[in-house]
C-alpha cells in the first residue's frame, strides 16, 4: 500500500511538472510571437531572424526549433495577433465604461492590427498553401467578437441596430489601406470619424 501511495505522489508530481512544462513553452512561444510582431513592424516580415532572436532574449536557433520556415513564423504571428484581437473584445465589454465606449477601444486594437502587419498582406497573397485558410480564420475569429460588441451598444440605444460587423470591418480595413505609407495619411482619425458616425440619428 505505501508503495502504491508513493507512486502516486510520483505520478501526481510528474503530471504537475509537465503541466509547468507546457505552460512555460506556451509563454516561451508567446514570447517568440510578441518579438516578431514588433519587429515586423519595424522591419517588415523579411526582417533577419537574429533580430527577432535579438528581441526575445534567445537563440536563433530556438526561433527555428519553434517556427523551421519564415513562413510558419509569419502564420503564427498573424494568428497570434487574430487571438490578442478576439480575445479582447469580451474582455474590453467586461471592463469599458459602457459597451460604446468597448466598441470603439476594440476597433482602435483592429486598426492597430491591420496598420502594422508590415507585409503580411502581400506574402498572404502569396501562392504559400500554408496561407490558404487564415482569411478564413480571420473572419471566423473576429466577425463574431464584432458582433458582439455591436449587439452590446446597440441593445442600449448607443449605435444604430442595422450594422453589419463584416460591412464595418471591410470598411474599417479600406480606411486602413496605404496608412503605413502616407505619413500624411491619418486612419486612426478618419476610423474614429467612421465610428462616431454609427449614432443613432437624432
Amino acid at each position: 500500500m505505501a508503495r502504491e501511495g508513493h507512486g502516486a505522489v510520483n505520478d501526481g508530481g510528474a503530471k504537475r511538472a509537465a503541466t509547468r512544462k507546457r505552460a512555460d513553452a506556451r509563454r516561451n512561444e508567446r514570447t517568440l510571437l510578441d518579438a516578431a510582431a514588433a519587429v515586423f513592424v519595424t522591419s517588415g516580415v523579411e526582417a533577419p531572424v537574429r533580430d527577432i532572436a535579438a528581441r526575445a532574449g534567445v537563440g536563433v536557433a530556438t526561433i527555428y526549433r519553434h517556427f523551421p520556415t519564415r513562413s510558419d513564423l509569419i502564420i503564427a504571428v498573424y494568428r497570434h495577433q487574430v487571438e490578442a484581437c478576439a480575445e479582447a473584445g469580451p474582455a474590453l465589454l467586461e471592463s469599458a465604461a459602457d459597451p460604446y465606449d468597448a466598441l470603439k477601444r476594440w476597433i482602435d486594437l483592429f486598426v492597430d492590427f491591420l496598420v502594422t502587419k508590415h507585409g503580411l498582406a502581400s506574402v498572404l497573397q502569396s501562392d504559400n498553401a500554408g496561407f490558404d485558410t487564415l482569411h478564413a480564420y480571420f473572419l471566423d475569429r473576429l466577425v463574431p467578437v464584432c458582433t458582439r460588441l455591436l449587439d452590446a451598444a446597440a441593445a442600449v440605444g448607443q449605435i444604430r441596430s442595422d450594422l453589419n460587423a463584416l460591412e464595418l470591418m471591410r470598411g474599417v480595413g479600406n480606411l486602413c489601406i496605404g496608412a503605413d505609407n502616407d505619413p500624411r495619411y491619418d486612419a486612426r482619425r478618419m476610423v474614429g470619424l467612421l465610428i462616431a458616425g454609427l449614432r443613432p440619428q437624432p
